[in-house]
């Protein structure tokens, strides 16, 4: 069998696929999105590389991949949402596919790679009755020996700083422990979770005026359709859009699906966040972002990999979460210039999400109370469906607005 490779580099001249023999030894194990190191010309460095596709045979002579990295981590969909936005921004297919990678594992070089946090543990390597019956027995006499493994056996796994500190002994007696067969030290993986110290209260569904009710039902009466919409929703500040966002990311969780909600990193703060963990649980939410150390996003990627996370929540790059059964994307404050990256590649994250949206057949929801000049054509040309909200919530009267001539002012201080 024959993989066609896409290698990591941004020169030019190496932005196509090449053809490199699969190993019988791994050939079960090689799937589209696999990540590979290949051999490449002359060059006695292997290179990095991705399977964008397998065939039977190929036309030229080939060589060999030299082995595979790790798990699959891209899907046939990712790759080619990869090729489309090579075509649309004029640039190499790797630099989108490093887009879709686990936040910190882009590097060549798989030590410097960001990877799981593991911790030691210090755990029971002989059942409860035994260790009883040692001590009761006097086969082990030392107060502080016997304070250890209570503190194990009625605590469960421990942490080896917390079993030092509460239980008051040394890591000699802990070693001693381990080396006499009672105890032994194991690695767990530990989610770094940036919720860890949040304890929010639960709020619930608020009652919606008129014209988000109007708002809601459209976008639902879509969702049910299982067609691909586009709305833009222009309204006051003040107005409740983030309810309405609340309120269909709700829909679609009781359906069994997942939503990707784009802000702005600007308007990211603790407290919009915290709104959907007070209405939806920190369990369901992953937040993807720059304020997140590597370790951090790493975790909260794999925690939307692995079907854990049904509510994402972040800056343009999360767009690329590994999603499954997605249900709608909202981009909130569409009109931020945020949304197009300025680095390579220089995509635009709701074009990007447009082009996700059509081929989920899902919902587009815009939002902005200053929708951005083109979302707004588009809007009044019908392309696009165009909700209004002219009311604040809770029937909060907008400001005073007053024009002042500061000609008149300035001529008044002579």
């Amino acid at each position: 069998m024959i993989a066609e490779v896409i290698i990591q580099s941004n020169v030019k001249n190496l932005n196509k696929i090449f053809d490199y023999e699969i190993p019988y030894e791994i050939e079960d194990k090689i799937n589209i999105g696999s990540r590979v190191f290949v051999p490449l010309g002359n060059m006695k460095k292997l290179e990095n590389g991705f399977v964008v596709g397998i065939k039977p045979f190929s036309e030229y002579k080939v060589k060999e991949i030299a082995s595979l990295q790790g798990e699959n981590i891209l899907d046939n969909e990712k790759i080619e949402l990869a090729k489309w936005m090579a075509r649309r921004y004029f640039c190499n297919i790797s630099d989108c596919l490093k887009l879709m990678l686990p936040p910190g594992t882009a590097n060549k070089d798989i030590e410097k790679r960001a990877k799981e946090k593991n911790v030691n543990f210090i755990t029971l390597k002989k059942d409860i009755e035994y260790i009883k019956f040692a001590i009761e027995s006097k086969k082990i006499k030392s107060e502080k020996q016997i304070r250890a493994l209570e503190f194990i056996m009625n605590n469960g796994d421990s942490l080896v700083l917390d079993l030092e500190v509460q239980a008051d002994v040394s890591r000699a007696i802990i070693n001693t422990l381990c080396k006499n067969g009672y105890l032994e030290i194991i690695q767990k993986q530990v989610e770094r979770d940036p919720f860890k110290n949040k304890n929010i209260e639960k709020s619930v569904n608020l009652k919606f005026t008129d014209e988000q009710q109007n708002a809601y039902d459209t976008i639902c009466n879509a969702m049910d359709d299982m067609l691909f919409s586009e709305f833009l929703i222009d309204g006051v500040t003040g107005c409740g859009k983030t309810e309405i966002y609340i309120q269909l990311i709700d829909k679609v969780l009781k359906e069994g699906k997942t939503s990707i909600v784009l802000v702005p990193e600007i308007s990211l703060t603790p407290q919009t966040v915290n709104r959907f963990i007070s209405r939806f649980g920190k369990e369901n939410i992953a937040v993807l972002h720059s304020k997140l150390g590597v370790g951090e996003r790493y975790d909260q990627w794999y925690k939307i990999k692995n079907g854990e996370a049904k509510i994402i929540i972040g800056a343009r790059s999360a767009i690329f979460a590994p999603v499954e059964n997605l249900g709608i994307i909202i981009i909130d404050e569409e009109h931020d210039s945020s949304y197009k990256a300025e680095g390579v590649p220089r995509y635009d994250a709701k074009e990007v999400a447009r082009k996700i949206a059509k081929e989920n057949n899902i919902p587009l929801v815009l939002g902005s109370a200053t929708p951005d000049f083109t979302s707004y054509f588009r809007a009044k040309n019908e392309e696009i469906t165009l909700l209004k909200l002219t009311k604040r919530a809770n029937e909060a009267s907008l400001p005073d607005i007053e024009v002042v001539d500061l000609r008149e002012e300035l001529a008044k201080r002579k």
